[in-house]
């Protein structure tokens, strides 16, 4: 919320004192829309565009390329495919590179994660989760 707080700035109250806006008051500003999950499906979005590109353009040449070389030592950094297959596998598509090529099935995909409560971490009590075995 830190961003959107730089965005919208500062409230001018009744009685002429400048403060913060609240979370709330932002939420109603953005309509209550997640960033985490307008981010997410636009990637998702990307995706597509880059499964189909023709294999000379320059963006799915960088996308599909495999460096020869070995990974430094420690926790690998997450490149943007990494993190396009996770989402996907939260949202449990598989054989995702088939469906991107199918416009409608795709377009309904990208409908689901922009409401899909995987993508958001929750610490309410009814919600859950079970751990993974």
């Amino acid at each position: 919320m830190q961003t959107v707080t730089n965005i919208y700035g500062p409230t001018l109250d009744n009685d002429g004192t400048w403060r913060i806006k609240t979370n709330e008051e932002l939420e109603i500003l953005i309509k209550k829309k997640n960033i985490v999950r307008f981010i997410k499906s636009q990637r998702l979005q990307w995706v597509t565009y880059v499964i189909r590109m023709d294999t000379k353009r320059i963006v799915k040449k960088v996308t599909e390329w495999e460096p020869c070389s070995s990974r430094p030592v420690g926790r690998p950094r997450l490149r943007w495919l990494d993190q396009v297959k996770e989402d996907l596998k939260k949202m449990k598509v598989r054989n995702w590179r088939e469906k991107c090529k199918d416009r409608r099935l795709w377009n309904e995909i990208i409908k689901q994660a922009k409401t899909h409560q995987g993508f958001i971490k929750t610490n309410l009590p009814y919600m859950v989760q079970t751990p993974k075995k």
